[in-house]
């Protein structure tokens, strides 16, 4: 399989890591900034996860928004903009018979939504 050649330098871990990780990135990125509302909140964490899920390797996606920040944030249009601090995400690879959980949560201490791997 040609797609072996290119991943040919990387354990099953590694890869699985890389899968994750480029996932959260376009995740991250695709989303921050997507009208929400309370109203919405349900339709785009599970427009997220279909999205994701399309992704290599990735076999399983949890996406809560933040419903007291939306909440919070929405003004008189009724709607809001998506920030990192409203997302909690949780996606998990496999390659091989490596399983990584990759995840996305607000830290209030560094005051910034951080990416981590979770084993």
């Amino acid at each position: 399989m040609k797609e072996e050649y290119y991943f040919r330098n990387l354990s099953n871990r590694e890869r699985a890591i890389f899968e994750g990780g480029i996932s959260m990135g376009a995740l991250y990125h695709q989303f921050v900034g997507t009208p929400v509302n309370i109203e919405s909140c349900s339709s785009l964490e599970k427009a997220i996860e279909e999205s994701i899920l399309l992704q290599p390797a990735i076999i399983d996606v949890k996406v809560s928004l933040n419903k007291n920040l939306i909440k919070d944030a929405c003004g008189s249009m009724n709607y809001t903009s998506l920030e990192g601090s409203m997302l909690e995400v949780t996606l998990t690879t496999n390659v091989g018979s490596d399983v990584i959980s990759t995840c996305i949560s607000y830290d209030e201490e560094l005051e910034y939504p951080i990416m981590y791997i979770k084993e």
